[in-house]
Parts: structure tokens; C-alpha cells; sequence
């Protein structure tokens, strides 16, 4: 099987949404947005040099809003049929008629919308990797040939993983906007354990791009993973104080979000965020800038519309430590009286701008701290910021890692994490759509023993 082989042109995807708008209009609906989506793909895992699984995927679907005035209802479906695609359309329309309606429902501003064939125009999105299962089986199996090549304390593995997988989807409305595209986001992962006896730690590794020939190699993943677990052995427990607290690239892209979260119009408009009415205030250092590139060729959140259809910007979110900009899809915006970002769905390739330190030169810098590599929980209050977390990682004296730690937790408020970041690392991670460095905490709680 061919897994970059989609079932369904993107003209039948344009008729299928030209269809429900059409129907949904002899409905009586006063207006109407839809998406049809495809997926396909297939994915593998090795474990101890035995194919655990190889699983493909061929799924669509389709989902229908419809207004009635400023009542709304939706269904979904994943039959293109004719008459499944009535039916879904219909029920839309039943359940509008039974809610209330809503000020802030409907469909965005004609002005905001996305105008013309955007989709195709350079973002670079779809790279389809037509990977025969063997091959896909030989790249899991050289992964993890690799991490226990390492050492002989890697002793076990949770497997190797290859993953490749295509998309495409149409979006319409009533206002006559129908765009979409074919996109393509490929991964290899490893996760190993090391050690003997009661005395054994896990870690792992991965890579994921649109485009495979992209991707970093098979053998570096699975040697990286075990360095990584590793290093981790003999780990030990802290006493509790405060100290600096380094968060590792693809931790501090988890941080990011937390920012974007209570930047978002849904916990604004419902109160539920530290961050209601701070547009215009200081809430990062100055050193400190954040810019959202949506149209970013190859990247794995570029868009030239959102969720909405309305057209995507490059903007400034950040600026010197100043809140320039929400993340708001249209209903959100319209809840806080404002217009939308562009950012139903999510954010586009936000960018947290680098300073000139490595990793290397963020370890010196902190001096005495914490270096984190992993968390646990979800102990985050939007409301209040309180930020308390399970954490393990590194301890760091005299500018340098001294040992591992774990059965620790970190705790502060976001409010003072954000505005105590030292400094950014331009030791840059790219795995979504938060593109940022390392970040240096001037101080956190350590909790330990």
C-alpha cells in the first residue's frame, strides 16, 4: 500500500463541501461552514528487535456548523454519501433550532477572510514518503540497534517507532470561502531503559518534519535516546530551596504554551486567566520578544487561514517583554469585543527570539541551579498562575552538571516565571508549532526530600 495515496481528489473534497453548503441553504439555514478532511498513513514499532505493531490508517470525516440567525448547531459524519451528508446537515439544523442563540455566533467578517487560491502559494507543506513497510520495519530496527550499541546498561527497550502520515482537508462557508491543502508530518522515535537491577532509568528521542529527508537519522535517535537514559543513572534527591531553573528546549516549548494558553480568547473571555485586560503591559522582560510567522515554507503550523477561514499575519505578539497581541478565533474575539487573530485552532509558528547563549553557555551562566528534562502532571492554575510540576533533570554547581536528580517538584507562579527569564537560549528545537530555545529562570522552589 502506498501510504502518500489519497482515496479522494481535491476537487471531490471541493464538491462534497459545495454540496453541504447547498443543501444546507434549501434547509433554511442563514449560514454555513464545513470542513472535509482525509487521512492516511501507516505506522510501525520494533521492540527488542521484534515488530510489535504496523498499523495503517485511512480515515475522512466531515463537519458541518449551520446558523440560524444567531442560533447554532453541528454534526459530523464520516460517510460522503449523498444521503450522509444530508443527514448530517439536517441535524445540524435540528440542533440549532433547539439552542439559544448567541451574540458572538456566526461566521467572521467577509473583510477577514482569506481571498483566493492561498493554499498553494509557497508554504511547502505536503512531502509525501511512499515507505514500504520492510523499509519502515529496517529504519525502527536501526534506531534501536543503535541506542543498545551504546552501552551494555541499556537493557531494555519500549521500542522504536516510524511514522509517516498525509492529510488533506477543505474548508468553505456561506460568505464563498473554500480553500485547504495537502500537508505531511513524518516521525522516528526511540525510548530506551538503562541500568541493573532496581537501579534503572528511561529516557527517549525524536524526530518529526514535514519532509523525511529532513528528519535526523535513525542511528542518532537511538543513540541520543541512550545517552540520555543513560545519564540518568544514579539519580538522587534534593532538599528543598530555591534555586535558578534552566527548562531544556522542548520543555520550555511546553512553557510557551502555557503563555499562549492564558493568552487565548477562550480562558480570557471566560475570566479564567491570569492574563484578562493585560494588552499593553509588561508581563516579560525586556529582552524578551515573541513574533507569530504563520506562512513559514516547510514549518509545522503554517497556515494562510485559520479554523475559520480568516487570513493568517505575521505579527508581533511579544514586544520587549510587552503583551502586543491575544490569540482569538472569531466567536473568542467576539466575546471580548475585539477582532479575530487569526488563531482558531491555534497558534502559527511562534517564535520566541533567541539571545546569544548555547546550551552550553546557559549552564555557566545559571552557575548553581536546576536543569530540567522532564515533567510530570498537570498541576498548572490559569486562574491564579500557580505552577507546581513533578519534575527530574540535572544538578548544576560552578556552572556545571554535576548529577541527576528526580523525585522532585518545581513550583512558582507563571506571573514571575515569565518576567524572571534570564535569558533564551538559541539552541533551538522545533517539534510543533512553539519554536524556542532553552529558558533560564532567575529563581523557582525546588521541593525535594
Amino acid at each position: 500500500m502506498s501510504a502518500s495515496q489519497f482515496s479522494y481528489s481535491r476537487d471531490t473534497l471541493r464538491q462534497i463541501a459545495a454540496d453541504v453548503l447547498g443543501h444546507a441553504s434549501l434547509m433554511g439555514a442563514s449560514a454555513c461552514e464545513t470542513d472535509v478532511s482525509e487521512a492516511v498513513g501507516q505506522s510501525i514499532m520494533v521492540r527488542r528487535d521484534e515488530v510489535e505493531t504496523i498499523e495503517y490508517n485511512r480515515d475522512k470525516g466531515l463537519g458541518v456548523t449551520v446558523y440560524l440567525g444567531q442560533q447554532r448547531g453541528h454534526a459530523s459524519s464520516s460517510d460522503f454519501s449523498a444521503e450522509a451528508l444530508r443527514s448530517a446537515v439536517e441535524a445540524a439544523v435540528a440542533i440549532a433550532r433547539h439552542t439559544a442563540a448567541d451574540s458572538a455566533a456566526g461566521l467572521p467578517e467577509p473583510e477577514l477572510l482569506a481571498k483566493g487560491p492561498l493554499a498553494a502559494s509557497g508554504l511547502d507543506l505536503y512531502h509525501p514518503w511512499d515507505l514500504p513497510v520492510e523499509e519502515a520495519i529496517d529504519i525502527a530496527r536501526r534506531c534501536e540497534q543503535a541506542a543498545f550499541a551504546v552501552s551494555p546498561l541499556v537493557k531494555n527497550s519500549e521500542g522504536a517507532s516510524v511514522s509517516v502520515q498525509h492529510s488533506q482537508f477543505i474548508s468553505a462557508n456561506s460568505l464563498g470561502f473554500m480553500d485547504g491543502f495537502a500537508s505531511s508530518r513524518h516521525f522516528i522515535s526511540c525510548a530506551v531503559i538503562a541500568g541493573e537491577n532496581d537501579a534503572m532509568q528511561r529516557d527517549d528521542w525524536y524526530s518529526t518534519k514535514r519532509a523525511a529527508s529532513d528528519l535526523a537519522s535513525a542511528e542518532a535517535i537511538g543513540d541520543y535516546a541512550a545517552r540520555r537514559a543513560l545519564a540518568r543513572l544514579g539519580s538522587r534527591k534534593l532538599k528543598t530551596r530555591r534555586v535558578p531553573v534552566l527548562f531544556e528546549a522542548p520543555l520550555a516549548a511546553g512553557l510557551i504554551g502555557s503563555f499562549v494558553h492564558a493568552a487565548s480568547g477562550g480562558a480570557l473571555y471566560r475570566k479564567a486567566s491570569f492574563l484578562v485586560d493585560s494588552l499593553g503591559k509588561t508581563i516579560f522582560p525586556r529582552h524578551l520578544c515573541i513574533s507569530e510567522r504563520p506562512h513559514l515554507a516547510g514549518a509545522l503550523a503554517s497556515s494562510h487561514f485559520d479554523d475559520d477561514g480568516v487570513a493568517t499575519r505575521d505579527r508581533e505578539v511579544v514586544e520587549h517583554g510587552v503583551l502586543s497581541g491575544y490569540f482569538l478565533s472569531t466567536y473568542t474575539g467576539r466575546k471580548l469585543g475585539m477582532a479575530s487573530t487569526g488563531n482558531a485552532g491555534g497558534c502559527h509558528n511562534l517564535l520566541v527570539h533567541p539571545g546569544e547563549l548555547d546550551f552550553r553557555g546557559l549552564i555557566q551562566t545559571m552557575g548553581t541551579g536546576l536543569l530540567v528534562t522532564e515533567l510530570l502532571g498537570q498541576g498548572v492554575n490559569y486562574v491564579t498562575g500557580d505552577y507546581s510540576r513533578g519534575a527530574a533533570g540535572y544538578w548544576v554547581e560552578g556552572g556545571e552538571i554535576r548529577y541527576p536528580v528526580e523525585e522532585i517538584t518545581i513550583a512558582g507562579k507563571l506571573q514571575d516565571m515569565f518576567m524572571g527569564i534570564v535569558a533564551v537560549g538559541n539552541d533551538l528545537l522545533v517539534r510543533g508549532s512553539k519554536q524556542v530555545g532553552s529558558i533560564l529562570i532567575d529563581t523557582m522552589t525546588v521541593a525535594g526530600n
